[in-house]
């Protein structure tokens, strides 16, 4: 009998399985997909422990081959979804035996962007400014409101922050869990990571409230799914960004203790 492990798990990513070994590639395994998972665990971790990272290491289970209600289940899968899953080993490979949602948080990710929205540019010139690789600010909405927490991290010459971040190898869920235990509620929350094709950094922007505005915002104005037809004030390489969108003129003090991303794991 195979040996399984079930728990709670973030789903990153739907990809490409990359190549292993030649043996793979001339077989065409190399052509299956698989998920990045990264197992949630039961209580809070301490962003001090020495052994934190460890707990965010992400696994990777096959995404395709199933049968029938598990199929479906697993081909409706979504980068952010949260899920109660058992997995089943085989030769180090994971298949999943049983998975079921609960929570639709999204992740959505956006390389080389033409146009950064001002509350992240300004940001990363303050960060610069003070010598920091990471910085992070709470945004607000016209009314004062907070609306999400914009985590940005230096993208340096020889590293692929982006690419850590998509893959698990850079953990953003104390990120996404620290919003959550600020928020009276338990809504899903829309994270985006985006990469400018202008500055050498990494965006990941935890918007509050999934089915709201701001969520829509940046999702229409990168191109990332169902948005409005808004666009956020951005700064583009030309200079003609738009200086009056509602939604993010006001950001948060970047001191703000609440969403603090400089104990980076």
């Amino acid at each position: 009998m195979n040996p399984t492990t079930s728990g709670r798990f973030r789903v990153h990513d739907r990809r490409q399985r990359p190549d292993i070994d030649d043996d793979a590639a001339r077989s065409g395994v190399d052509d299956a997909e698989e998920f990045v998972l990264v197992e949630l665990a039961d209580e809070p971790v301490d962003p001090t422990d020495p052994d934190a990272a460890d707990r965010y290491d992400p696994l990777y289970a096959t995404a395709e081959g199933y049968d029938g209600d598990l199929a479906d289940a697993v081909d409706a899968l979504r980068p952010g979804f949260v899920v109660d899953a058992t997995l089943a080993w085989t030769d180090g490979s994971a298949r999943f035996r049983e998975v079921e949602v609960v929570r639709e948080t999204r992740f959505r990710f956006a390389d080389d962007v033409e146009g950064m929205f001002e509350a992240a540019v300004e940001t990363w010139r303050q960060i610069r400014a003070d010598g920091e690789p990471v910085g992070s600010i709470t945004t607000r909405s016209n009314d004062g409101d907070p609306n999400g927490a914009l985590y940005l991290f230096a993208d340096a010459p020889g590293s692929d922050t982006f690419d850590e971040v998509r893959t698990g190898r850079l953990p953003i869920e104390p990120l996404v869990a620290r919003v959550n235990d600020s928020r009276d509620d338990d809504d899903p929350r829309e994270v985006f990571v985006l990469r400018p094709a202008e500055y050498e950094f990494v965006a990941v922007y935890v918007v509050f409230d999934r089915d709201g505005v701001l969520a829509q915002t940046v999702r229409d104005t990168y191109d990332l799914g169902v948005g409005l037809a808004a666009g956020l004030d951005a700064n583009y390489p030309d200079g003609d960004g738009g200086s009056d969108s509602p939604v993010l003129d006001d950001a948060g003090d970047s001191d703000d203790d609440d969403f603090d991303a400089l104990d980076r794991l």
